[in-house]
């Protein structure tokens, strides 16, 4: 279904437009993130994909370079398909195609996090700090005025270091150890503090799709490096 209604960033619309799309956004990202749970929930409790995601980690420095090179195909696709389009069922697909890969990707670390306890302990507790912070970073942006537009270029450069030290580390077989996961905390808050500001004062009416799909992608960065911190420090 097209939806040409609005051209202009929401910024410039009414308050009651603003308070809509707002709503959208928040609750797309928080039904991503319910998706995202359950399709977790059942793939760690389906032994062939745990054992075949496990079995495809070990067979060599080469297998997470496939997944990582998979994954960001895929992400790339769903991206594509979410903005370049104002067709809802096309972002949609794009959106739920994001969020199936990410399920996939976060199947063999919280597996571990699980045998490292026993439980699901360290797993919660990093969903409630990513949320605390999240929260955090949230409020930052909408109870100020600041400009966070200057972060573009910042994480760009950010982000593209980070994926050259993961294949590095990945090509010589270097741990990329706690230092590494802090600074991927670091730059995740950055890029939501940048998405929430474009939220703000970027994307247009109806593009909460796109948006929530943005700030998914990010909230999941988060969340992956600082259950890596937790499980680091519970070595």
């Amino acid at each position: 279904m097209e939806n040409n209604q609005f051209n202009h960033v929401v910024a410039y619309e009414s308050d009651a437009v603003k308070a809509q799309f707002y709503k959208k956004v928040y609750g797309n990202l928080a039904l991503g993130v319910l998706v995202f749970v359950v399709l977790e929930a059942i793939l760690l409790n389906t032994p062939f994909v745990v054992q075949g995601m496990i079995s495809l980690l070990g067979m060599g420095k080469f297998s997470w370079l496939i997944i990582l090179g998979l994954f960001i195909g895929v992400t790339w696709y769903a991206q594509k398909l979410a903005y370049n389009t104002e067709n809802t069922t096309k972002q949609y697909i794009g959106f739920m195609l994001y969020i199936i890969a990410e399920a996939f990707l976060f199947v063999p670390i919280l597996f571990i996090a699980m045998s490292m306890t026993g439980d699901t302990s360290l797993i919660t507790q990093a969903g409630i700090l990513t949320l605390a912070l999240f929260l955090g970073l949230t409020g930052v942006v909408f109870g100020s005025n600041a400009n966070f537009s200057f972060m573009r270029s910042i994480l760009t450069i950010g982000f593209f270091l980070a994926l050259g030290t993961i294949v590095a580390g990945m090509l010589f077989g270097f741990e990329l150890g706690l230092w590494f996961s802090l600074a991927m905390v670091a730059l995740a808050s950055g890029s939501i503090l940048y998405s929430t500001w474009q939220i703000k004062n970027e994307y247009a009416a109806n593009q909460y799709i796109p948006a929530a799909l943005s700030l998914f992608a990010s909230l999941m960065l988060l969340f992956w490096y600082i259950l890596r911190i937790l499980m680091n420090r519970s070595n």
